[in-house]
């Protein structure tokens, strides 16, 4: 199994290419059940979940083509054509479900075009319950029966879907998604309250718009959506990861080091910078999709956060904030509020000498003065990229085992950041 051998203590200086988001990529290419002609996305990260959900949608009968890099559009991520002319099998099986969570967004899709679907109840990162009950609620908003049967979600609707008033009791990312494909071709008007109003919704909104739909209100808490009969083809490129472009400030501030952070603009920031400025980074914009992040004080100083949805600081940016602030001059409080179960990064951190306390969804985090290389087990997807953070400044070498989770979300991290200097070694 793959690991990582980090030797702390190198200040990177250099340029990063961002990748186009995971997080907006999935829903996209499950937006392509709802037409019978190609859909063309381009700057797709070369990530695991990827691959997962590709695979998904090849079970389904999705025909998927992969080229190489777009450069000549600037993009430096793969260009995928996904053709769901004839899909075969309405069915999502256990295997391929239960290894990602954001396999439910098909449901809503399947349902608005061929109105049946038999999804099995999906897995995916043990950072808490993350319940599709929102998802199922809107889809019987909108006219769908649903029932669990034998860990399958078997949902049918007689003739399209029907335009509705949609109520979220949260916000929730992955519902306003589902429900934003299904009622695009829905019969009618459907409003979304409470909707999400992350920039991966801005982006979902925005292909589908190319692809025919008529949507207003994408980054807003309330979105409308006139249903029409067909949608069509496409080409979208896709928005650029703010996670791991703030991953990669992180990287460039708890190191003291300057990194150039290319593809991505600040507005993608907005959930995060100032607390990172706080903390004594600067970001500059050098150009039109050119970030410049440098550290221009001393010590890193301490920050307390709460995770909030959007436009509040992001739960996957927590577990990398939490690393800068176990080198910091002071105390930082954190409060995860969104997942209930996202502090399993912490005794990994403590055994490589950060000073964090936790209870419940609070940590208190002691900044020190120094971290020391340990080994280390990635626990989730974040979790595991806060680790690598730490080690690329604590004294000696950190091993970093379990690095699946790292490669379901983040495109060649550690040749990233060797060709900004860091000492790092891939271990097979």
């Amino acid at each position: 199994m793959k690991k990582l051998l980090i030797k702390g203590g190198k200040k990177l200086h250099g340029n990063v290419h961002i990748a186009g988001a995971k997080n907006a990529t999935l829903p996209l290419m499950v937006a392509a059940i709802l037409t019978d002609e190609k859909l063309t996305l381009t700057n797709v990260p070369h990530v695991a979940d990827i691959s997962t959900m590709a695979n998904l949608l090849a079970n389904l009968g999705v025909e998927i083509q992969l080229d190489g890099a777009d450069k000549d559009g600037g993009n430096h991520g793969r260009v995928m054509i996904l053709d769901a002319k004839e899909i075969s099998n309405p069915v999502a099986p256990y295997d391929l479900v239960c290894k990602m969570r954001a396999s439910i967004l098909i449901l809503g899709p399947l349902l608005a075009r061929f109105g049946r679907a038999k999804v099995s109840l999906p897995g995916g990162c043990a950072i808490g319950t993350r319940p599709v009950d929102l998802h199922l609620k809107a889809m019987e908003k909108l006219g769908a029966k649903i029932e669990l049967v034998s860990g399958y979600v078997e949902a049918s609707v007689d003739g399209r879907l029907k335009g509705a008033e949609v109520n979220f009791e949260k916000v929730s990312v992955g519902a306003t998604q589902s429900t934003l494909m299904a009622a695009s071709l829905a019969e009618g008007e459907t409003i979304l309250n409470n909707a999400a109003c992350e920039p991966e919704i801005i982006d979902l909104a925005k292909c589908l718009n190319a692809m025919g739909a008529k949507i207003t209100g994408a980054g807003t808490s309330q979105i409308k959506i006139q249903g029409v009969e067909k949608l069509h083809a496409a080409r979208h490129k896709i928005v650029a990861d703010r996670i791991e472009a703030g991953t990669y400030a992180i990287a460039a501030g708890i190191t003291g080091g300057c990194v150039k952070l290319v593809g991505v603009e600040m507005w993608l920031f907005g959930g995060f910078k100032g607390e990172l400025e706080k903390a004594g980074l600067q970001l500059t914009q050098v150009s039109e999709n050119e970030i410049e992040v440098k550290r221009v004080s001393q010590e890193i100083h301490s920050v307390s956060i709460s995770t909030h949805p959007f436009p509040g600081f992001p739960t996957d940016m927590q577990a990398q904030f939490m690393s800068l602030m176990t080198m910091s001059d002071g105390i930082a409080t954190i409060e995860e509020t969104i997942f209930e179960n996202r502090f399993m990064h912490v005794m990994e951190l403590v055994r490589m000498g950060a000073n964090i306390e936790s209870h419940g969804n609070i940590a208190i985090v002691k900044g020190v003065k120094k971290l020391t290389g340990a080994e280390v087990m990635a626990t989730d997807l974040r979790a595991s990229v806060s680790m690598v953070l730490a080690a690329l400044v604590a004294d000696g070498e950190t091993k970093i085992n379990r690095l699946y989770h790292l490669e379901r979300g983040y495109e060649r991290l550690a040749e990233k950041l060797i060709a900004c200097g860091a000492d790092i070694k891939i271990l097979y």
